[in-house]
């Protein structure tokens, strides 16, 4: 390793933070306003790639037609963000911030099928920066003339941001709201407009880093969900609604980079360390670190509470002998379902599906719904139980019996290490740093080869046939009955108690003598386990297990499923289960657009039941009670 390649290294990663910070600068602008996490961020930086591409097609190669792409770009892609702040977000800044949250994931399947159906699913790859398609040597070395120009766009972007903010009137109501947005409007602010302008401007900033990408990676349906990851973990590390704070996250986490491929394979005390594999995790391995020691950021400040306390949550009301009824009789039509095998030959194929993700949504839904803590790696525990069980099974050719109980034992287990540093934190800062350790999971199950199977898995994993078939249909259905009659049971006992008290006031809690941290986190400790559960029943189900279980799609699943039953209602992650499997076996089979579809239809539960299934059905049954 000599100096001009350390140098160079430095470089390429000074470059990448100028791509990072574009990106996640505007997203901590979105939420240090508006507190709305916008997972349609990743979308935006697609779009504005995507748009990019296409007026560059139109308008040439010239200087002038290429500058001008990447410029009205990012124009489309501010306007567009305005038009959804005003249609969309603007409607449901005062539901439950979760719900906000599935609005903007149902944007992202829209957009992703939008892509799709204007750009076809091939990659596209854009033409070189006219008059920048060159290098510069650097000691010997040579460097992208287009990196340079990177560099010197992304400084000049944070000195822009910087003037607005600090020397101007919107700056200083930018500035305002993010520290008190109730005292911002009783100074007689409009924040609706200064909501829609953060807003468009976070978005153009979105669209203006897709588009500079024009010349150096093609434009594909993925960029959103692999985006938002690396944004988030800037803007978190960085500070919510601090610049400064993104731009140092940005270039801290692109040196990082940088420096694991500088360093290549080391041998230390004849151990060889592959450090570029690092490349994968360093970033949240360094996210971790700054949330255990800095819960706010490197340059972020706690966040505001609203002066208007927003209470206690409704409390858990037991269901009436009509629900319960109800119940049981759904219950039994599931247990039925392969006596009906021959009339309805999928059915059961699609039960087993159900009753799965019920159990993973009723895991997530105990620590979210009872607990108040949000998580967006519950894949780890719902990834480690399957691979328990698979490693337990296949590798060490234990009987079945034994290798199911390896899956509540690594979830849990994994659940009281993270959840050791998890339950310090709360609100987005928690959530981040359960994605965190997810990520670090998947990476070492990815790579891990000679144990795992890397990107390939571990497949063959099927039932004994003392318990196959039908038999192990009716296992799930017995596991999935008894897990939500457990929770349910502990809802309701002392310690469900002590953990909502926790979940409604930490600080009441702790001034009655309760050990805050030691219920919270056995709520975590107990969701681990039950996702551990759904994932050791998954791997039998599907006949084996790949890295895909552990990654950020399988979390906002889970998020998905929960957040469209309703997390108010116990019932919540059983209707949202039930509803997430069967709308998305239903519209793949209609639409080559069916994430768009689905979509469309989680945004208008949103809008319409922002209580969720559950929680409106509940609403109307007290309703109906109440004549």
């Amino acid at each position: 390793m000599t100096l001009s390649s350390l140098l160079v290294q430095a470089l390429n990663g000074l470059a990448e933070a100028s791509s990072l910070f574009l990106v996640a600068v505007g997203l901590s602008l979105i939420f240090g306003v508006s507190r709305i996490v916008n997972f349609a961020h990743g979308s935006l930086y697609m779009l504005g790639l995507y748009c990019a591409w296409a007026l560059s097609q139109a308008w040439g190669d010239s200087v002038p037609g290429f500058w001008g792409a990447v410029l009205a770009a990012a124009v489309l892609v501010g306007v567009l963000g305005a038009v959804l702040e005003i249609t969309v977000l603007r409607r449901i800044y005062h539901a439950p911030e979760m719900f906000q949250l599935l609005a903007t994931f149902a944007l992202v399947l829209i957009f992703d099928d939008l892509a799709l159906w204007i750009w076809g699913p091939e990659d596209l790859l854009g033409p070189l920066a006219p008059g920048l398609d060159g290098s510069v040597a650097v000691l010997g070395r040579f460097f992208p003339t287009y990196d340079l120009v990177l560099i010197c766009v992304g400084t000049l972007v944070w000195l822009v941001l910087w003037l607005m903010l600090n020397r101007s009137h919107w700056g200083r109501q930018v500035r305002a709201a993010t520290q008190d947005r109730e005292m911002l409007g009783a100074l007689g602010v409009n924040p609706a407009w200064l909501f829609t302008s953060v807003f468009a401007l976070g978005a153009l900033l979105a669209g203006l880093a897709g588009a500079l990408q024009l010349p150096r990676q093609p434009a594909n349906l993925g960029l959103d969900l692999a985006v938002i990851g690396d944004a988030f973990v800037v803007v978190v590390v960085g500070g919510m609604g601090s610049i400064s704070g993104a731009a140092l996250a940005a270039i801290l986490i692109a040196q990082l980079k940088a420096l694991c491929i500088a360093l290549g394979t080391v041998e230390l005390f004849g151990v060889s360390f592959a450090f570029p594999k690092l490349t994968l995790v360093v970033e949240f391995l360094f996210m971790a670190v700054v949330l255990i020691f800095r819960p706010w950021g490197l340059l972020g400040k706690p966040l505001s509470l609203p002066r208007v306390a927003a209470g206690a949550e409704a409390p858990l009301i037991r269901a009436g002998r009509a629900t319960r009824w109800l119940g049981w009789a759904i219950g039994a039509l599931a247990l039925m379902l392969p006596l009906l095998g021959e009339a309805l030959p999928y059915a059961t194929v699609l039960a087993q599906d159900m009753l799965i993700a019920v159990i993973f949504a009723v895991s997530l839904h105990f620590m979210m719904g009872l607990g108040g803590m949000v998580s967006f790696g519950h894949a780890a525990y719902f990834g480690l139980g399957a691979y328990g069980v698979a490693l337990a099974f296949k590798n060490l050719g234990l009987g079945m019996g034994v290798s199911l109980l390896a899956a509540p034992l690594f979830a849990g287990l994994a659940a009281l290490v993270f959840g050791w540093f998890c339950v310090r934190l709360a609100g987005v800062y928690l959530a981040m740093l359960t994605l965190a350790f997810a990520q670090i999971v998947w990476s070492v199950v990815y790579q891990w080869d000679a144990v795992t199977g890397g990107s390939n898995g571990l497949i063959g994993v099927w039932p004994e046939p003392w318990l196959s078939g039908t038999a192990w249909y009716w296992f799930v259905a017995v596991v999935c009955l008894a897990v939500v009659l457990l929770v349910r049971r502990i809802a309701f006992s002392r310690f469900g108690l002590a953990l909502r008290a926790v979940r409604d006031s930490a600080q009441r809690a702790d001034a009655l003598g309760m050990n805050v941290r030691r219920i919270q986190l056995a709520g975590f400790c107990i969701a681990g386990v039950l996702a551990g559960v759904a994932g050791g029943l998954f791997v039998f189900s599907k006949g084996g297990v790949s890295p895909e279980t552990l990654t950020v799609g399988t979390s906002v699943d889970a998020l998905v499923m929960v957040l469209l039953g309703g997390i108010q209602q116990l019932a919540g992650p059983v209707v949202g289960g039930i509803a997430f499997t069967a709308m998305k076996d239903l519209f793949v089979g209609i639409t080559e657009y069916w994430g768009a579809l689905f979509g469309a239809v989680i945004l208008f539960i949103v809008l319409v039941f922002p209580q969720g299934l559950a929680g409106q059905a509940f609403r109307w049954g007290m309703a109906w009670r109440a004549r």
